[in-house]
C-alpha cells in the first residue's frame, strides 16, 4: 500500500503541475497570467485577464488536478494519512509546477478539488465560505484564507478521520497566502470586480 501511495503522491504533483491557466490563456492568445495582475496563473487572475468562460475552464481544471489523484487514491484504498499527503503533492504541483519553470499558483482550486471528494455536505460547506467571505468583502484571497482555516474545523465535525490530513493541507495553502495576509493588513490587496 505505501509503494502505491508513492506511485501516486509522485503522479500527483507531475498532473498537478499541468497549469491550465498557462496553456489555456496560451491557446486564447492572452499573456501569461504569471506577468499580469497579481502575476499567479490561477482562474481569479486570469478572470481579471480576460472573461468568465475562460477563468471558469481554469477554475474546472485545476479542481480535477486535486481531485482525480485524490479520489483516486481513495478508490484504490489508500489510508487517510497518505491521502493527504497526495493532496499536498498536487498542491505542491500546482505551486512550483516543473513544467513552467517552478513558478505557479497559490493551489486554492487545486485543494478544493483533492478535498471535495470527502463528502457533498464538506464542499458544499467550504462554497459556502468562499463566497460568502468574496461578496462581503469582495477579497479572493481573504475567501481563501477563511476557507481554508475552517477547513480542519468542517473535516473535525463531519469526517474526524481526514482532520489530520485536511490540516496539513490547510496549513499549506495559509503558508502559500502570507504575502496576501500581510497585503491585507496593509490594505494594498487587490479586490474583485463587480
Amino acid at each position: 500500500m505505501l509503494f502505491l501511495a508513492l506511485c501516486i503522491f509522485i503522479a500527483a504533483y507531475f498532473f498537478g503541475s499541468i497549469s491550465s491557466a498557462i496553456l489555456i490563456c496560451k491557446l486564447r492568445g492572452l499573456p501569461d497570467p504569471r506577468t499580469q495582475g497579481s502575476k499567479n496563473p490561477g482562474a481569479t487572475n486570469v478572470l481579471r485577464m480576460s472573461d468568465k468562460p475562460t477563468a471558469l475552464a481554469v477554475l474546472i481544471f485545476d479542481v480535477l488536478k486535486g481531485a482525480i489523484p485524490v479520489y483516486g487514491a481513495y478508490k484504490l484504498g489508500v489510508e487517510p494519512i497518505y491521502l493527504g499527503f497526495i493532496a499536498i503533492s498536487a498542491c505542491l504541483g500546482h505551486m512550483h509546477p516543473i513544467f513552467f519553470n517552478f513558478k505557479g499558483g497559490k493551489a486554492v482550486a487545486t485543494a478544493f478539488g483533492a478535498l471535495a471528494p470527502m463528502s457533498w455536505w464538506f464542499a458544499l460547506a467550504l462554497i459556502v465560505t468562499w463566497v460568502f467571505v468574496a461578496k462581503t468583502t469582495r477579497y479572493s484571497s481573504l475567501a481563501a484564507i477563511v476557507t481554508v482555516s475552517l477547513a480542519p474545523l468542517y473535516t473535525w465535525i463531519l469526517k474526524p478521520l481526514y482532520t489530520n490530513s485536511v490540516t496539513m493541507l490547510s496549513l499549506l495553502i495559509l503558508f502559500k497566502h502570507r504575502s496576501n495576509i500581510v497585503r491585507l493588513i496593509k490594505g494594498t490587496e487587490d479586490k474583485l470586480s463587480s
